[in-house]
């Protein structure tokens, strides 16, 4: 399985002027010396299990192992737990040495145990308006279990109890420090970073089977691919700037802007933290716009041989062949 190449960036910018590099991210000269370096990745060697730690370059093809001789856990939650400084890992990766990403590393999620997955529904208002419903009065939120974790080229199964499968690309947010009773203006300082995510729902089992409810429509094996690193917070201006585009076999499906989002993260994680702890490594899908298959005309539905790309600006591109089960 190849993992060179995975990291794309938006060529057409609607809202947010660019730099040169992959992602595109807007940064200050102070902040480009340091903050490029902050993509965080889980992988595997060949013929190797032991699951590593490491960090990749903003353009994707040069990769440092940070649990090789720099007293880092090789486990992405251990290693949040660490709280480390961004002059503490400079450091460490100062000790280290890079190597070009080849065939022969294989990017895993880069949270594969999280304790929790907390999703958003209805929460962008183009995709309201698709369905022409009228934004929710307040979030509704709901679960996927960590069986649905696939990587950034992992293979999405097409199911054979469904026939509906429909995608959704969505921002990713990683909770670095445990959250209880935070206000909206703290809610941001909780947060270890952004990844992409691609929300995969079983539209049969999530509207017409299960007694309405969600959770085998949303949490079928290999519904949620992410990654294709988890970009620290810091090298992020503003999450709620950030275009967003899926395609399907090539073809645009969804393109939007995380300022579409009627719920803003720090609400999210405030809403939430009043009724449940959220723990480092937590992730939290902040909700899909417009496009999906289900409310084209019409409905498209993924099928095996079908080619998943979820991108987002400054955070980067997930490539996932649909595959028969």
């Amino acid at each position: 399985m190849a993992a060179i190449r995975i990291f794309g960036f938006l060529r057409h910018h609607t809202h947010q002027s660019t730099t040169s590099g992959l992602y595109g991210c807007m940064r200050s000269y102070s902040e480009t010396k340091q903050l490029p370096k902050m993509r965080f990745v889980q992988f595997l060697r060949k013929n190797d299990d032991r699951k590593r730690l490491g960090v990749v370059s903003e353009d994707g093809t040069s990769l440092v192992e940070l649990s090789s001789g720099a007293c880092v856990s090789n486990d992405m939650i251990a290693f949040i737990n660490q709280n480390y400084s961004i002059s503490e890992l400079e450091e460490k990766l100062q000790k280290c040495k890079s190597e070009e990403m080849n065939d022969s590393i294989t990017l895993l999620p880069p949270v594969t145990n999280p304790e929790k997955i907390i999703c958003i529904g209805l929460n962008y208002q183009d995709h309201c308006e698709e369905q022409n419903k009228e934004p929710p009065k307040r979030p509704m939120f709901f679960s996927k279990f960590n069986n649905t974790l696939v990587g950034p080229r992992g293979n999405v199964i097409a199911h054979k109890i469904t026939n509906k499968m429909d995608w959704e690309v969505e921002l990713a947010v990683i909770i670095g420090k445990k959250c209880k009773d935070v206000s909206r203006e703290q809610a941001l300082d909780y947060i270890f970073g952004y990844s992409v995510a691609q929300d995969i729902s079983a539209r049969d089992w999530q509207k017409e089977r299960n007694g309405g409810q969600f959770l085998i429509g949303k949490s079928m094996d290999t519904f949620l691919p992410l990654g294709p690193s988890i970009v620290h917070r810091s090298v992020i201006k503003n999450p709620h700037d950030l275009e967003m585009v899926c395609k399907i076999n090539g073809v645009e499906k969804q393109r939007s802007n995380t300022d579409n989002m009627i719920y803003k993260i720090d609400d999210m994680i405030s809403r939430l933290s009043q009724s449940m702890t959220l723990i480092p490594g937590d992730i939290l899908l902040t909700g899909t716009p417009k496009g999906v298959g289900m409310y084209r005309n019409p409905p498209e539905y993924l099928k095996a041989g079908d080619v998943i790309e979820s991108e987002i600006q400054c955070i980067g591109k997930l490539v996932n062949n649909v595959v028969a089960p």
